[in-house]
């Protein structure tokens, strides 16, 4: 009898625990956070001007998981391209996502590739695709941390040419003129063939002992290669040959430990008409004329995140989650939103009259550009850092086209 009661006051004690967990599961779920996170994570009202709504959304798979990259979806030729970090590479119909060709890069011991039983039961080893896909002549290009480059035809999936490279792919390939610019985190810029991917040139930059993780994706235009430095110099080659044309400190090293001196250019340097805009980690933004490096002028903001335009308005986000809009002509300060601060904004894409950021927590917001208001927002994650939206959003039109951590790909329509 009394192991019988035993059993019974157990039985009971779960019925109750249970109860409790489930009717007060929003309480108990934030035990898990600290008082400063919750502050962090409650987003305030906003006097909502339209509904986003989605158009449709895949599964990549395992996304990147918990480690760095610059993975972001690209658009062309009415499709979607996206990838992971395992190696999963795919295009999808731009209006419904359905699935047009998918190839898988990640890699099979031998034993697995004879027998194909590896592949029922295994991923394989992560191919490491990292930086993000672009498409230009009807190609795709991705690279990986294992210092390769990979051209696929954007039709059919096949692979035309892989090309080995001296360092990390960490950020997008740039493509003009028939070449494909590589920046790898050794210091390295190569210069590839697009149709065969046989090198042209390549160039070396100063690597210092403790830079962020990642590299400045370069731009490639008007014959010129473009590219940001972990040593803060913004450097200008001729495309063709590979020569220098001008390099330009755009912050210098200050401090006395080595994390005090880190002054990395993360963000692709952003080239309009005439001029290049570009900002470093430790707090510089500056703008330079293309032709010749002279600085047109120059303001303290720090961060790693993309810079874009709309008109004669320059937009950034800070390492704080500030978002900022100055005058691209002479860098005056017009607005400032921190509603967001902490929330690890994306870089800010324009959308018609907007910007559109994802944060970590898997929400895109979407603010006005003449004042900064937040006129709108969705969930396109679960609330949860394993679905945050690391990577600025890509606009096409109406529609935007976001990837989150785990590995969803999401289309979105702002009306």
């Amino acid at each position: 009898m009394v192991r019988v009661k035993i059993v019974k006051q157990s039985f009971f004690l779960i019925l109750l625990t249970t109860s409790l967990f489930l009717t007060g599961c929003t309480t108990v779920s934030n035990w898990f956070y600290d008082d400063d996170e919750l502050e962090i994570r409650r987003l305030k009202p906003i006097n909502v001007e339209f509904t986003p709504s989605k158009n449709w959304s895949v599964d990549l798979g395992v996304g990147i998981e918990q480690y760095y990259s610059k993975l972001r979806p690209a658009v062309a030729y009415d499709k979607v391209f996206a990838a992971n970090r395992q190696g999963l590479v795919a295009a999808f119909d731009q209006e419904t996502g359905t699935e047009i060709w998918s190839k898988n890069f990640a890699i099979f011991d031998e034993q697995g590739l004879t027998s194909g039983v590896t592949n029922l039961w295994s991923d394989g080893l992560s191919a490491k695709i990292s930086g993000g896909i672009s498409v230009a002549y009807e190609t795709v290009f991705f690279g990986t941390e294992n210092g390769e480059v990979v051209a696929l035809d954007a039709n059919t999936g096949e692979q035309k040419w892989l090309t080995k490279v001296k360092g990390e792919v960490l950020a997008a390939p740039a493509i003009d003129a028939g070449v494909v610019l590589i920046s790898t985190g050794s210091g390295f810029v190569s210069a590839l063939n697009a149709d065969d991917g046989e090198e042209i040139w390549s160039f070396e930059t100063d690597v210092p002992p403790l830079s962020l993780r990642g590299v400045s994706s370069p731009s490639a235009v008007n014959g010129g290669a473009i590219i940001g430095t972990a040593t803060g110099k913004l450097i200008v080659n001729i495309l063709e040959t590979g020569q220098t044309a001008w390099e330009q400190v755009i912050s210098a090293a200050t401090g006395v430990t080595e994390l005090e001196r880190i002054v990395d250019i993360d963000s692709e340097p952003l080239v309009v008409g005439g001029s290049v805009y570009v900002i470093s980690y430790d707090g510089t933004l500056v703008v330079v004329e293309l032709r010749t490096g002279r600085v047109i002028w120059k303001r303290e903001y720090k961060s790693y995140r993309r810079l874009s335009l709309a008109g004669n308005t320059l937009f950034l986000v800070d390492v704080n989650s500030n978002v900022y809009a100055l005058d691209s002509r002479n860098g005056v300060e017009l607005w400032s939103q921190g509603a967001l601060k902490q929330r690890l904004l994306t870089g800010v894409t324009p959308v018609g009259n907007y910007l559109v950021a994802g944060d970590k927590y898997g929400y895109l917001h979407w603010f006005d550009q003449t004042d900064g208001r937040i006129v709108a927002r969705l969930e396109v994650g679960d609330d949860d850092e394993d679905e945050s939206i690391y990577h600025a959003p890509i606009v096409d039109g109406d529609n935007l086209y976001t990837q989150t951590r785990d590995g969803k790909l999401v289309s979105v329509k702002t009306p």
